[in-house]
């Protein structure tokens, strides 16, 4: 078992690195440029995909899947104000 969460933490350790990397690549107007209106910015896709991962490792041991307080079309809305924002979360 430990060395299954060692694994694990491992993994997530590396998709953090390349997300990472990503964004340190990109200026904050490239990660907020949406090409029309129709489509999703780099900095909705992570709020979505960050608050996917939210409610599906919430409880996880006891409960499954999408929790009721997820708000998934807000996840769509950009709120954030800046760069600063969109990496702490």
């Amino acid at each position: 078992m430990n060395n299954f969460l060692g694994t694990c933490i491992k993994q997530f350790q590396y998709y953090k690195s390349l997300g990472d990397k990503t964004f340190a690549q990109l200026s904050s107007e490239q990660l907020f440029w949406q090409p029309n209106d129709s489509s999703n910015s780099i900095a909705l896709i992570v709020k979505h995909l960050g608050g996917n991962m939210l409610s599906r490792w919430t409880d996880f041991l006891t409960t499954d899947g999408e929790k009721q307080n997820r708000n998934r079309d807000q996840e769509f809305e950009n709120s954030w104000v800046d760069r600063d924002e969109l990496i702490t979360y």
